[in-house]
């Protein structure tokens, strides 16, 4: 039995970790220049922080509640969603950054609107995967705390970098105001997605319909990592450091879920 408490701290948890997308607005907001290096290893570690979550955590609790066959089922439907949702809404990062050093020297007014199509896009992009998000923390949460707090932290900490990568084509094209209004409400999806799942999904959070959302969203977790953060952070900078940022992001989750499982 679910106790009210429990669907607090969810909404709660669910909430810090979509608006964590606020914290990588704030870093844009008051650093005006912003390094290549700087944003590849913030892309880096979250990749390998959501690499680490998916493949430890989310994926192994699937196949527990279900059975190893449907448990992978379902990871490939959440690729296969996430898939499609990026032949919708493509990401455009290397575009991104290659305009945004050229809008910094050129203010040609359809230059800058171009500029602002790419942060919009990206905005809605981070919105949707924000959703799935926040509604497999709810859902985690209920099943243990622990869990939903773990699922929170890796979720902030790529949210922090998603924040960054709205922001800064907002803020060259507009102003630093108005990209981290945009990067807010991008982050707030994840709650709208948790008040979904205590409102409409609560009555059908069987162990079951659990442990596919988790295989879902762990699909989704790896597809964006491999599809878009890393190559991301390699296009933005070609060092060794981007290794590293994936190493350090991996290492972290590693030991956060070792802590809680003490």
């Amino acid at each position: 039995m679910v106790s009210f408490d429990q669907i607090i701290i969810a909404l709660f948890l669910t909430t810090f970790a979509g608006l964590s997308t606020t914290i990588g607005a704030g870093i844009a907001f008051l650093k005006k220049d912003l390094s290549r290096r700087f944003l590849a290893i913030g892309l880096g570690f979250s990749g390998g922080a959501m690499i680490a979550v998916a493949f430890i955590e989310l994926l192994p609790s699937a196949i527990e509640e279900l059975d190893f066959l449907w448990g992978n089922i379902w990871f490939f439907i959440g690729i296969l969603f996430i898939f499609l949702i990026d032949i919708l809404l493509p990401h455009t990062y290397k575009e991104e950054t290659e305009d945004i050093n050229a809008a910094n020297q050129d203010k040609d007014s359809e230059l800058r609107k171009k500029i602002h199509r790419i942060g919009i896009l990206s905005a809605v992009g981070i919105a949707i995967h924000n959703f799935p998000e926040g509604l497999v923390t709810f859902a985690g949460t209920l099943e243990s705390v622990e869990l939903g707090i773990v699922l929170a932290l890796a979720i902030a900490m790529h949210n922090i970098p998603e924040g960054l990568s709205v922001s800064i084509p907002l803020q060259a094209a507009v102003n630093r105001r108005y990209a981290f209004k945009v990067s807010f409400l991008s982050g707030v999806a994840e709650p709208i997605g948790a008040l979904l799942a205590a409102t409409i999904l609560l009555p059908f959070l069987s162990s079951e319909v659990l442990g596919a959302i988790l295989a879902f969203v762990a699909g989704i977790m790896v597809f964006i990592s491999f599809d878009e953060l890393l190559p991301s952070a390699k296009n933005t900078d070609e060092s060794h450091m981007v290794s590293l940022g994936i190493i350090v992001g991996m290492a972290i989750i590693s030991l956060t879920l070792w802590m809680f499982k003490i």
